[in-house]
């Protein structure tokens, strides 16, 4: 089983997405994911809980994380979305950065565009890797 690790700065946004998309999207015998942030807030931002509402996903119960390089190593995937010098980088372990906008303070419409941009992105990363639901 291979592990996606997504990260982001707060962790409470674009990384708590992302893996939830990518969770719900899997097979879950073949990967799952997890997200950490450089700075974790206390909660994931009321305005992401409600967009991913809308689609389904219940992110009422997750919480924030902090990155570590434990955590990091254990991945086989890190795709990093805006920690930019902060994400650790460890030799052996893929990484992508994608350039995704931060969902903090944004209107509810501004979220679901970076909810369905993330969750095309990730759509997109179980294709080419053959971990998407059959």
């Amino acid at each position: 089983m291979k592990t996606i690790l997504f990260a982001c700065v707060h962790n409470a946004g674009r990384s708590q997405i992302a893996a939830a998309w990518f969770n719900a999207l899997s097979y879950p015998k073949a990967a799952q994911a997890i997200s950490a942030g450089t700075r974790p807030t206390n909660q994931v931002h009321r305005e992401v809980i409600t967009a991913m509402k809308e689609v389904s996903i219940d992110l009422s119960s997750a919480r924030p994380q902090l990155l570590t390089e434990e955590l990091a190593r254990g991945a086989d995937v890190l795709v990093t979305m805006g920690c930019g010098e902060a994400c650790p980088i460890i030799p052996g372990t893929e990484r992508q950065d994608w350039p995704v906008a931060d969902p903090k303070g944004q209107s509810l419409e501004a979220v679901r565009t970076i909810r369905d941009e993330i969750q095309r992105r990730v759509t997109a990363l179980l294709a080419e890797r053959g971990w998407g639901r059959k």
